[in-house]
């Protein structure tokens, strides 16, 4: 199956070109724009997109790709700085714009011979960006500007490098999908093969090569992403599969018991349960710093795991649902770009680590994990609940998490639940969720001064889990929701509501 890679400068779009290029049914990944033109070819990409990017190419830090990338004998698309990139590299003219275009434009296509073939002229655009072309390179032709930017659009067709300096991946630019589907079909010579049948016969036979008659343990959180995991690898390796469900002490209420009744009746997998609570609750007393906390609950997982393989014996490999967001968010493979948090399946994994990882679901962002449970025949309503992040309550829970503090968030938690689902909107919404704050407030309650614990109330909307918008809910909800909580948790007084999006913030606390 051919692949198109995209080379991340940094912008805050580059998740979101991938996503468009896997809608249109080829597969695609992000790598560091300082990725070795080694490395590239030997992905073997079908074609290379260069993503957008806040810095400039004259800058002391502008991260700048090897000249080689256009020596690889494969089309190339560049968006915004991967355009002005492009011709600063290949001999054209870069300068500072007076002014920075940053919204709506009108495209004027001055030539329809290839991006922009069967694209409406005057149609909207959606430009970011303070540098601009003032020469394009030798042998590249102008096929489209605005009224702000002589080179909106450039093109050297012979050897297929194109250029955008809009954004064609968002949904502001009205023509953006088709624009992509020019560069992926027309210009590329691409197919759309990519499909969740495909990719899961493609997971199967790769694990089956590397596993071979090896045993494999799978680590269930009761999330899809990890049942997803487990049914790959059970058609790979059959009665070798091993899954483990861990009771940390820090799920939901009444999550353990039901889901391994569930595990075991309604799905064809060897699932070992194991209560570790009090093993877990221990190691985190005094923990306050998010990142210890998921590195320690990381740690803790694993010493589990490798206890109950020395049980099973020679089970070598570790199957974990990691998936796209984990390992984005996890480490700086974002070009220039920070990392965000660790997750336990990532950057929580202790640096000694006896078994050999396997992680099918690696490429796949939360939507496509679920197309693949569907594909799988895993129950609807299983395929469509919230995420819960795998240390639980414990990233929940902002301050140290105690015994106490865990059952507190955790009959609050329950309250939520009930209450949106008896609202009818569980499934308008990503996630629904408490946050315990390690501060408290005065109150009055039966006439006496209280003194007691904030739960902050979190309810996102989203596609991917990359990006999120708060819920709008409805008065009457929040004061059913806070009513309850302070009434019927004790140790609550004061209930508040989070109105704050990712970015600037994550859809966790912590």
């Amino acid at each position: 199956m051919k692949k198109v890679i995209v080379l991340d400068f940094g912008s805050q779009y580059t998740q979101l070109i991938t996503r468009k290029v896997r809608e249109l049914g080829v597969f695609s990944e992000i790598f560091p724009f300082s990725t070795p033109p080694s490395r590239i070819k030997g992905e073997n990409p079908a074609a290379l997109i260069l993503s957008g990017g806040p810095q400039s190419v004259y800058g002391e830090e502008a991260p700048l790709a090897s000249r080689e990338i256009f020596e690889m004998g494969i089309p190339v698309l560049g968006i915004c700085y991967g355009l002005q990139l492009m011709a600063y590299l290949l001999g054209g003219k870069v300068a500072s714009s007076k002014k920075r275009e940053s919204g709506f434009a009108s495209l004027k296509i001055t030539d329809r011979g290839g991006l922009l073939s069967r694209i409406k002229d005057n149609g909207q655009v959606w430009m970011s960006h303070g540098d601009r072309v003032e020469a394009v390179p030798p042998g590249f032709i102008v096929s489209g500007k605005t009224s702000h930017c002589d080179v909106a659009v450039m093109e050297e067709r012979e050897r297929k490098f194109f250029g955008v300096q809009f954004h064609p991946e968002v949904v502001h630019t009205e023509q953006g999908k088709k624009i992509l589907s020019n560069f992926l079909f027309s210009l590329s010579g691409l197919k759309p093969e990519w499909r969740m049948g495909s990719f899961v016969a493609q997971k199967v036979e790769e694990i089956r090569r590397s596993v071979k008659e090896k045993k494999v343990i799978c680590g269930l959180s009761g999330g899809v992403d990890s049942l997803v995991t487990a049914l790959i690898a059970h058609k790979a390796v059959k009665d070798n599969l091993f899954c483990i469900f861990v009771d940390n002490g820090l799920l939901r209420k009444g999550q353990y018991e039901e889901l391994m009744k569930n595990f075991r009746s309604k799905l064809a997998l060897n699932v070992i349960g194991v209560d570790a609570s009090q093993f877990f609750l221990e190691g985190l007393k005094k923990v306050t710093s998010p990142e210890r906390k998921r590195k320690v609950i990381g740690e803790k997982f694993i010493r589990i795991f490798e206890e109950e393989a020395d049980k099973i014996g020679e089970a070598e490999f570790l199957a974990q649902g990691t998936i796209y967001p984990d390992v984005i968010e996890s480490n700086p493979v974002k070009g220039p770009s920070s990392s965000i948090k660790s997750h336990h399946n990532v950057g929580g994994l202790p640096s000694q680590l006896k078994f050999k990882l396997i992680e099918p679901l690696r490429e796949l962002f939360k939507d496509e994990v679920r197309a693949v449970a569907s594909e799988l025949g895993v129950d609807g309503e299983f395929i469509h609940q919230h995420p819960f992040p795998g240390p639980g309550l414990a990233v929940r829970i902002v301050g140290e998490v105690t015994r106490e503090r865990v059952k507190l968030l955790r009959e609050a938690d329950e309250i939520l639940l009930q209450e949106v689902k008896k609202a009818n909107i569980y499934h308008e919404l990503w996630q629904a969720f408490v946050v315990l704050l390690p501060v408290k407030s005065v109150g009055v309650m039966g006439d006496r001064r209280t003194y007691q614990s904030v739960v902050v109330i979190r309810l996102v909307r989203s596609v991917d889990g990359m990006t999120a918008d708060w819920y709008p809910a409805c008065p009457e909800l929040l004061s059913r929701i806070s009513n309850r909580i302070v009434n019927e948790v004790e140790g609550v007084n004061r209930v508040v509501y989070d109105i704050t999006s990712k970015p600037p913030g994550t859809i966790e606390w912590e």
